[in-house]
């Protein structure tokens, strides 16, 4: 599959019209957390508290995180955040591949910061924020836009299993989208426009509700190389019936089982209380 475009903040704000305070909020709004693998922490726990894997100090994060928020509110692109912060993580010592050695002492070979590294980092972190910006705005206007469409970018970049809910409109309060709000997975670019009911009848689209045809599943997302422990990870699946009546589904990828937007009135809480 080829790779998508890097995302850029500008680009993010002019394609879904937000002002960056709430995508900003969702970022600033969370905790810390250290892991080891990315599996260590998963899905919604992402909302509550910022991670990258083997960044194993505070202060560490901490630099990461507020590149993140300066690229945000200064819609700095992807090369931008590299050139900025790779020197910084070059004076902290992690770049490029070292041994490291975890809580129980056990030594590893591992890849700490790099330039691809960094790409995963700046547009899992801004995409998630945006999207929960989104989310919160689109839910101050349910009394006139009350559905909910999935967009897809159909082209041959897009994954089979999102092109497959490209379309398809359910109710703002649809469980489904407790799940299935974007991003469903490293790099992806689908996102959602509210409607009214006017619209809706306009275009000639059907609305369908998730009652029935959805189920969770559990799948295996690697092994632990000192425990040989198996992971695993929950994933949302979608049953969908296209335009010729055939049977589809949607899949959320591996560690992208929630919606960004679940977690962002939590965050501006705990920004609140702090």
């Amino acid at each position: 599959m080829a790779k998508a475009k890097p995302v850029n903040p500008v680009d993010l704000k002019a394609i879904f019209g937000l002002e960056p305070a709430a995508a900003i909020a969702y970022l600033t709004g969370k905790g810390y957390a250290i892991t080891w693998d990315w599996q260590d922490m998963l899905d919604a726990a992402h909302s509550q508290a910022f991670t990258v894997a083997k960044a194993m100090r505070l202060d560490l994060l901490s630099d990461i995180r507020e590149a993140l928020e300066r690229a945000q509110k200064e819609g700095k692109t992807l090369r931008q955040f590299i050139t900025e912060l790779q020197p910084v993580l070059e004076q902290h010592g992690w770049w490029g591949k070292q041994v490291l050695v975890d809580s129980e002492g056990n030594a590893e070979l591992v890849q700490l910061g790099s330039p691809r590294r960094l790409k995963t980092i700046y547009q899992t972190n801004l995409q998630s924020a945006y999207m929960a910006g989104r989310q919160a705005t689109m839910e101050e206007s349910v009394e006139t836009h009350p559905y909910w469409r999935y967009v897809a970018v159909m082209d041959g970049k897009t994954r089979p299993s999102h092109a497959a809910l490209n379309g398809v409109v359910y109710r703002h309060d649809d469980p489904v989208w407790f799940t299935i709000f974007p991003p469903n997975g490293f790099n992806c670019r689908c996102r959602v426009t509210a409607l009214s009911a006017a619209a809706v009848k306009r275009r000639g689209l059907k609305l369908v509700s998730s009652n029935g045809n959805v189920r969770t599943e559990t799948v295996e997302v690697g092994t632990n190389k000192r425990t040989g422990e198996i992971r695993t990870a929950d994933i949302t699946i979608v049953k969908v019936t296209d335009s010729s009546g055939r049977s589809r589904q949607f899949r959320t990828d591996p560690g992208f089982n929630h919606s960004p937007g679940n977690g962002l009135a939590a965050a501006l809480k705990r920004k609140e209380s702090a």
